[in-house]
């Protein structure tokens, strides 16, 4: 089994019989020391994928739990599959990154081997590029994981156009995918940046605990000092810096657009959670509560919600030119969050940034569009990403 109960907040795995099932008769064969993401068996083996600054980490252990080795991967990036039949000598597993699209390998138990079984057909080419882990420190000193995705031999001149994207929230590990989309900002020179903010789970129960409620500004601070330590490194400046996140990320790119608006040139807020007084009276946001805390429960809960609820902050100031999107079939986070903080933030700009608000039709929560929908908001998020930067574009490789 694998257990976060007790003194394993980062999950171990343990081993009983089914008419032994209680704790005092566990024998621990993976302990909690690793953030362990996910356990398979196949050919009488365990294979844990663990978190590891939040890319993965693949060990293969005996069923007695002894580790017997540690699979070498093609790069950062994140891995799924491992899972087979106890006599199978060859498994398979997927790994991608941001710069490898899902590919499939075949794994040798016995020898330890991956050999390429097989690859999208997607018109890139991944070794110009790079993938880097960096760990920076945030306003409490606390050390947080950021992976940075570009074009070899990058020039640290502060002119290059950056995308921090982040999440920060509900334990959700963001690990490393491919995404076409991303492939137009790497081709023009850009830096993909994405940081491991507290409130997500890459570190386990503790790391989401230390992000939510009355902690919900820690997640601020991380990304903050995301965008400071890109600009103080010359990756960027905060004329060439966007900032990226959808639903609770859209919720982090509000907060932060409002409390530090001279770090970033452009924003992309994207169906976020925006009114934090009143977001768990609409649809799914009565079941928030235990991440954020409600305006009712305490005059303490209240007065933290409104000093960083994206909404209410507004106030006149030179803001990023920001591109709010939305759709109009949106159950989750609805509509109407978008809606009144574009109203708002076009009323309380005061700089020459625009502020436009996109809604899609017929769609959900970035869900249930099509593949013409999807291509034409991504088409649009770059041409504003480069226009407002003033980047010349495109160039495709």
């Amino acid at each position: 089994m694998v257990t976060n109960l007790g003194v394993a907040p980062r999950y171990q795995v343990v081993a009983t019989t089914i008419r032994n099932l209680e704790p005092e008769n566990w024998t621990v064969l993976i302990a909690s020391n690793q953030n362990v993401g996910d356990v398979k068996m196949a050919g009488g083996k365990l294979f844990a994928i663990h978190l590891a600054g939040a890319t993965s980490k693949v060990e293969q252990y005996s069923l007695e739990g002894n580790l017997e080795r540690t699979l070498s991967l093609p790069q950062i990036g994140t891995v799924s599959g491992f899972s087979g039949k106890p006599s199978q000598r060859e498994i398979y597993y997927t790994f991608t990154s941001y710069t490898l699209p899902p590919t499939i390998f075949k794994y040798s138990i016995s020898t330890g081997q991956s050999v390429l079984y097989k690859i999208p057909p997607i018109r890139f080419n991944p070794n110009k590029y790079e993938s880097k882990l960096i760990f920076y420190r945030s306003k409490d000193g606390t050390r947080i994981p950021m992976v940075l995705t570009y074009k070899k031999g990058l020039v640290l001149d502060g002119k290059n156009p950056t995308l921090l994207h982040a999440y920060g929230g509900f334990g959700v590990n963001v690990t490393p995918q491919f995404s076409t989309s991303n492939i137009i900002l790497l081709e023009n020179g850009g830096i993909y940046a994405v940081p491991s903010l507290r409130g997500g789970g890459e570190y386990g129960e503790p790391w989401h605990l230390a992000g939510t409620k009355l902690k919900k500004q820690t997640v601020f601070d991380d990304y903050i000092a995301a965008a400071e330590w890109l600009i103080q490194n010359r990756y960027t400046s905060a004329d060439y810096l966007a900032s990226s996140g959808a639903s609770n990320g859209g919720l982090l790119v509000g907060a932060t657009l409002t409390q530090r608006p001279d770090l970033f040139k452009v924003a992309f807020p994207a169906v976020g959670v925006l009114d934090m007084l009143r977001y768990q009276q609409f649809t799914s946001g009565a079941g928030w509560t235990s991440e954020y805390g409600t305006a009712q429960d305490s005059p303490e809960m209240f007065y933290y919600l409104y000093r960083y609820s994206p909404y209410h902050t507004l106030k006149p100031a030179s803001y990023p030119a920001t591109l709010i999107t939305t759709a109009d079939h949106d159950d989750r986070v609805v509509p109407a969050h978008s809606f009144k903080f574009a109203a708002r933030l076009q009323e309380t700009q005061i700089g020459a940034a625009p502020v436009l608000l996109r809604i899609e039709t017929n769609a959900g929560h970035g869900l249930g569009r099509s593949t013409a929908q999807v291509i034409s908001e991504q088409a649009d998020k770059w041409a504003f990403l480069f226009e407002n930067m003033g980047v010349k574009y495109p160039h495709m490789e």
